[in-house]
């Protein structure tokens, strides 16, 4: 008996815990101001910036995963910065365990674990290596919180371009504290289109020459998130992209879109765009800008 009230207490402590966690990370994604939200991301990119550029702007190896995927010292270390700062968030101690973390650089947890998440961060530590390795600058370091399939925070940072997106669901997105969409001039004149630098399948091609309009087409090539970030702001009109890509891609630039009335869905059926999916491949998408 005393036995089984040991086992029914711990339960109650179990189920307690994890309601205090839902409790304050709902607090994080739901009413921290977004400009409080704006001065940490003006901190951690700080971080970042000197971290990435100073092995950006010297010699550096690449390695290549199983994949044929460029990994260089960056990615490990802007990893390490962004595991390290989310696990020192304050909201960690109160919650007396970390928020899960699944990351482009540490993809080994397995789906039976993950699919229990009801929060979790979504990072790409150097999404557009191959930018990187170019030495072009259109490269973006991603980070996103996920609530159960759906991004509710996302920043997309450009430590070349100095550049920050990031968005709060239901406070509106921002770029370096602009709010999204931007008023872009003469955009009238043109029906622009962003499609991947270094992915352009033909697929994407034919995608692009299908597109009916009045207006000139005009096709800009950059990589990264930047792609996504350029649809929320409006400075483009659609970016198509019919091709490979991974959850941690797009997610942090996903809640950007969500929150600059653009819309980001499937390409086969129009569908919402889930993640923390058994397979964690995207679907092919299009984004798009309902300004």
């Amino acid at each position: 008996m005393e036995e089984q009230m040991q086992i029914q207490e711990k339960k109650s402590e179990n189920l307690s815990r994890r309601k205090r966690m839902l409790l304050y990370v709902q607090a994080m994604a739901y009413t921290v101001p977004a400009s409080t939200l704006g001065i940490f991301i003006t901190l951690f990119s700080l971080l970042l910036l000197r971290a990435v550029l100073e092995i950006y702007n010297q010699d550096f190896s690449v390695e290549y995963k199983k994949d044929n995927s460029p990994l260089t010292v960056a990615d490990k270390n802007a990893n390490d910065i962004i595991v390290n700062s989310l696990n020192k968030l304050p909201i960690n101690s109160l919650l007396k365990k970390n928020i899960p973390i699944l990351s482009e650089e540490g993809r080994s947890v397995h789906y039976d674990e993950r699919k229990n998440w009801e929060y979790f961060w979504l990072i790409d530590p150097l999404d557009g290596t191959k930018e990187f390795v170019k030495k072009n600058g259109e490269f973006t370091i991603n980070i996103a919180l996920i609530h159960i399939d759906s991004p509710v925070i996302g920043v997309v940072y450009s430590p070349v371009l100095n550049t920050c997106y990031w968005a709060k669901r239901d406070e509106g997105a921002f770029k370096d504290g602009k709010q999204l969409p931007l008023k872009i001039e003469n955009k009238e004149d043109v029906y622009k289109i962003v499609a991947s630098r270094s992915h352009m399948s033909t697929e994407t091609k034919d995608f692009i020459d299908s597109i009916a309009t009045d207006k000139e087409k005009v096709v800009v090539s950059i990589g990264s998130s930047l792609k996504i970030c350029l649809v929320a702001e409006g400075e483009a009109n659609i970016y198509p992209r019919l091709g490979p890509t991974m959850e941690w891609d797009t997610a942090a630039a996903h809640a950007i879109v969500n929150e600059s009335d653009g819309s980001f869905y499937k390409y086969k059926d129009q569908g919402n765009h889930y993640y923390n999916k058994e397979n964690l491949l995207n679907d092919w998408f299009v984004v798009e800008s309902n300004k």
